[in-house]
């Protein structure tokens, strides 16, 4: 006897015990309903339960009898053997003669893709519906020729389907485009209509963002603004465009300025180390990117007297060769403004010079000075070629000298010897050649001396055409300037840097003491590297006498960017920086060999 109500539900006729399966004929647990339907899908006889022998079974009545013999609902199998099989099946193989029936596939694909957008006003739609059908009682049908008139379009499109001009849409007949109609008596629209007023109810629903309105309007003005300015031109303008386009460098679908980097921050992202796939076992010296941003490839120089190429693609970086120079110290390596060559200098009063194109190693005469190559050995230091310079088309290098000389090399002879020089009151400290041309067309050349004065040559004419005294005049260590001519820079040994304008660097100006910008103090040792990057924009400084003295300096508003380089930054004893053709790189080496890469997210181009 079971004494609990729970194990006897539990036992109860409606569960199955564990493990057990149920026959599909049992017919035990089926209600009437059931029975109904599978007596139609398989044709057995319906036999219904005895407890619901006493409901109404006209509810469940699936198919009329009217053409039948009458029969009751307990044979309702038999009902379909008077139904011919065309009424039981059709082919839709053609779109209907009429507007006012369905209109394919289309239309339906169409009012499911709009389904979800039209869905938040169906209640307004059902007050509508109403009112409308009043009217439409009340007035003469519209005429179910379809509308033809184009809607206006700015853009051209990209396909066009040929059945859109054969397609016809009622729009009285469905409720969800019945909001399409611009009028209460209209019915029957074409099928470009029919597309133009789909889109145009999209934007209603969801108007275009802002931004978007706002860069349309601007590239309509611009395009009205050249429109205008075309007829009105005259031929000196025209000339003046002409030449402003064959004098620049860049390509002909740019614009020339880039986007315009703002203070305070800048992106920096960490990438896998340039030289990581052969790495330096000395200090790295010298690196330097190839000028042309088609090639993308690094120089690095270190102390090994090994020069190291690698191929920059932002992930590994592959090595591509080395050159191995045992007879020079490297301390200086750059490649030719042409990109054909790369020049490695060092303590020694000749250098080498390795072809990209051949893989060939050429060192020039040891006779460079003029003097007995097996009696240098006491005066090394002043024979050196540490300190050069390539003018910006190539075919002059500026080689710094013993007291206060710069000797001027053709390198278009290919001779390698001296062609000229120029004679300053004190000892070189550093280099720079002018981009903007003097009044004889040819390039400047800047020249800082250890008594903190800046020299400007015409090295035409080889004299000095312009001298003033530095600001602050004491410890000066290198000169920089940029691509464009806009700012000129100067190091100390106290970590200052003189930010100075274009007129700092030109030989006509008429200023006796220029007096610079801004003075930046972001750094409190020697200044040993300036780089400027493409567009003026960024500026890199950084001394080697102490670890992670490194800053970015933000050109127009000369102020430091304050989000980069933390403490946590890898930098080490900075001896060497460079940037990218196209600044979306910036290498850095240090004193442990290593070349460290970061990418500049505000220079990546998005294509």
């Amino acid at each position: 006897m079971v004494k609990h109500a729970r194990k006897k539900q539990r036992l109860g006729p409606n569960l199955q015990p564990l493990g057990s399966v149920q026959r599909l004929d049992d017919d035990a647990e089926k209600d009437d309903e059931e029975r109904r339907l599978e007596s139609i899908l398989f044709g057995t006889d319906y036999k219904p339960s005895a407890k619901g022998k006493g409901r109404d079974d006209s509810m469940f009545l699936v198919i009329s009898d009217e053409e039948g013999d009458g029969g009751g609902h307990g044979d309702v199998g038999n009902a379909m053997e008077n139904l011919q099989d065309a009424d039981l099946f059709f082919m839709d193989d053609a779109l209907p003669d009429t507007g006012n029936t369905a209109i394919g596939i289309k239309e339906s694909a169409e009012s499911d893709r709009n389904e979800d957008i039209h869905e938040h006003n169906s209640e307004s739609e059902r007050e509508n519906d109403t009112l409308q059908a009043e009217e439409n009682a009340a007035e003469p049908s519209f005429s179910s020729k379809p509308l033809t008139k184009p809607v206006k379009s700015t853009k051209k499109l990209a396909w066009i389907d040929p059945d859109d001009a054969t397609l016809t849409v009622s729009l009285a007949t469905t409720k969800r485009l019945r909001k399409l109609r611009d009028a209460p008596i209209e019915d029957v629209v074409g099928g470009t209509q029919y597309e133009a007023r789909l889109r145009r109810e999209f934007e209603r629903i969801n108007p275009a963002p802002e931004w978007t309105t706002k860069a349309r309007k601007k590239v309509r003005e611009e395009n009205e603004r050249r429109r205008g300015s075309t007829s009105d031109v005259d031929m000196s303008d025209r000339e003046e465009g002409l030449d402003d386009l064959l004098t620049r460098a860049d390509g002909v679908l740019s614009n020339g300025r880039g986007p315009r980097l703002d203070k305070g921050m800048i992106g920096v992202e960490r990438l896998r180390d340039a030289n990581q796939s052969a790495k330096a076992e000395g200090e790295i010296k010298a690196l330097s990117f190839h000028p042309s941003p088609r090639v993308p490839v690094l120089m690095t120089a270190s102390t090994d007297r090994r020069v190291r190429l690698f191929n920059i693609d932002g992930h590994t970086n592959p090595h591509l060769q080395t050159v191995y120079i045992p007879e020079l110290p490297i301390t200086h390596a750059e490649f030719h403004p042409g990109g054909s060559s790369i020049l490695l200098t060092g303590p020694r009063p000749f250098y080498y010079t390795f072809d990209l194109q051949s893989g060939a190693t050429t060192r020039s005469p040891r006779g460079l000075w003029g003097c007995n190559p097996a009696h240098f050995s006491t005066k090394a230091a002043d024979l050196g070629m540490e300190l050069v310079a390539f003018d910006p088309s190539g075919a002059i290098l500026a080689v710094a000298g013993r007291r206060g000389y710069v000797h001027l090399v053709d390198w278009r002879s290919g001779s390698a010897q001296v062609a000229g020089s120029v004679k300053m009151n004190s000892g070189v400290k550093g280099l720079w050649w002018n981009r903007h041309p003097g009044l004889d067309g040819r390039p400047e050349l800047l020249t800082l001396g250890a008594d903190a004065e800046v020299y400007v040559w015409d090295v035409g004419e080889r004299r000095c055409v312009r001298r003033w005294k530095e600001e602050g005049g004491y410890g000066t260590t290198v000169i920089s300037g940029d691509n464009s001519g806009r700012y000129l820079s100067i190091g100390s040994k106290s970590g200052l840097v003189n930010v100075y304008d274009e007129d700092a660097m030109l030989s006509t100006s008429s200023s006796l003491n220029p007096k610079p910008r801004k003075t930046l103090q972001n750094l409190t040792t020697s200044i040993s590297t300036l780089r400027f990057n493409h567009d003026s924009q960024v500026l890199a400084m950084a001394s080697s006498v102490k670890k992670d003295q490194m800053r970015l300096v933000h050109l127009p508003s000369l102020t430091a960017f304050s989000n980069w380089p933390t403490s946590s930054t890898p930098l080490g004893h900075v001896t060497a920086i460079d940037f990218s053709p196209t600044s979306e790189y910036i290498a850095i080496g240090n004193n442990r060999g290593r070349a460290l890469l970061y990418q500049l997210s505000h220079f990546v181009k998005s294509y």
